[in-house]
């Protein structure tokens, strides 16, 4: 592993004005662009495969594989999508990004516009942000007028036309299919697959949907080559990234460093636990992931390594919670989350998140029984691997894995007839919606 912090993506966020193109240039922005419009767009994908850059969106899927997938010469327009519906409780990456550096983004999307041989991309923000949106239209606005975008880009003979799209305000919309539904003018729900967005995405098309990280990766990709992006993380999980510490944590924030640090080190550069306190349990990629406890301190955050202990990467937001946190009581509050924001397309994700809600809040006040554990994980098993998205199996997983790690501040809250924490003692920040 290389240095501890890593500073790419954030290198320019304490420069002046950095949202600004000046700025932005002066920092040698918009060199990779014309790096990558003088090589042929099937080497721009080639690269991108080389350096092992993974989707920072969750899932972690290699990017230049997903390009990859786009059919050539079928005469079909091709989109690109970014995803910055940032909307999974925790998690804080994206929205700073685009703040500080809107055209760290912008130049991504040129150059894997260019590369995929679309003419046409979106950036998806989630409505809420208004401040950000205006920031992406300005940079938008300050590209188009640099000729950084529109029809022949610096002379290559490219054209693009990049859109910023403020969607209306629902979390399903972060799950890319219902995303391309939303940005049709329809209700945001979960598309059957196949076909998948690289066949038939928006407007029946073929479509690359990427995550905003993944996309404001590719221009120090371009311009320092594979070799030196793959210098940084592990063997399989490859470069720098975006940490989002938040919750019982001296000096929470984002923490560029390379894939494959541990909580352990990231709490040492934050200032540790809050003065007094000690960790109880923490999210390794936001709500919708398996938590995790001290024991998992030197776990490798990387794919493999969060995977290996039982959870998932996910968004890499690292919500830290002490001792005076009731985690059935926290558990709770994103159950409650999920049940309001699910679509309702599908039964089970529908259907079973409210009951879930109703078993969890019966255990939390303290009126409930041993029989009602073994209930709630009857209703995940139920709801696991059978929702439309992901949406359903994220619900259960805060839930399974407390429960795994907690079973006695359950079943403590039905034999003391209610909830053995103090909520004066905690500033528990899980709040059903709370994103920053």
């Amino acid at each position: 592993m290389t240095d501890t912090l890593t500073p790419v993506l954030s290198d320019n966020w304490d420069a002046d004005k950095p949202w600004t193109m000046e700025s932005y240039e002066r920092s040698g922005g918009y060199a990779a662009l014309r790096t990558a419009l003088g090589m042929e767009q099937d080497a721009v994908i080639a690269l991108v495969k080389d350096s092992g850059l993974r989707g920072r969106g969750g899932a972690g899927f290699p990017t230049g594989m997903k390009w990859g997938f786009i059919p050539q010469g079928d005469g079909k327009p091709h989109y690109l999508v970014v995803n910055a519906d940032e909307s999974e409780p925790g998690t804080c990456k994206d929205i700073p990004l685009m703040m500080a550096s809107p055209h760290t983004l912008v130049e991504g999307v040129i150059i894997s516009s260019y590369a995929i041989r679309a003419n046409t991309a979106f950036i998806y923000v989630r409505g809420e942000v208004l401040h950000v949106v205006r920031r992406l239209q300005r940079a938008v606005q300050e590209a188009y007028l640099a000729g950084h975008l529109g029809k022949n880009i610096h002379g290559s003979g490219y054209d693009l036309d990049l859109i910023v799209h403020a969607g209306a305000g629902a979390y399903i919309c972060g799950e890319e299919t219902a995303l391309l539904d939303s940005l049709e003018g329809r209700r945001g729900q979960p598309r059957l697959r196949p076909p998948f967005p690289a066949v038939a995405g928006l407007y029946a098309a073929p479509t690359v949907i990427n995550n905003v990280e993944s996309i404001a990766s590719v221009p120090c990709i371009v311009a320092n080559g594979a070799e030196w992006f793959g210098s940084m993380g592990t063997e399989k999980s490859k470069g720098m990234t975006l940490y989002s510490l938040s919750g019982h944590v001296k000096r929470p924030g984002q923490y560029e460093a390379p894939l494959g640090i541990t909580l352990r080190q990231l709490l040492d550069l934050s200032g540790g636990v809050r003065e007094g306190h000690e960790l109880k349990f923490w999210t390794p990629g936001g709500s919708s992931t398996p938590i995790l406890t001290a024991e998992h301190l030197d776990v490798p955050l990387d794919y493999e390594g969060v995977g290996a202990a039982g959870s998932m990467l996910g968004t890499k937001a690292l919500q830290i919670f002490d001792e005076t946190t009731c985690v059935v009581r926290a558990v709770l509050r994103w159950t409650e989350f999920y049940k309001h924001e699910s679509c309702g397309k599908c039964t089970p994700c529908r259907e079973g998140t409210w009951w879930l809600v109703q078993t969890l809040a019966r255990l939390e006040e303290g009126r409930g029984t041993e029989a009602d554990l073994e209930l709630l994980l009857d209703q995940c098993d139920n709801i696991l691997g059978r929702a439309f998205c992901a949406l359903g199996d994220g619900a259960t997983s805060p839930i399974t894995s407390s429960i795994q790690y907690f079973r006695d501040d359950y079943i403590r809250h039905f034999t003391e007839g209610g909830c053995p924490f103090n909520p004066a003692d905690s500033t528990v920040f899980a709040t059903a919606g709370a994103t920053a």
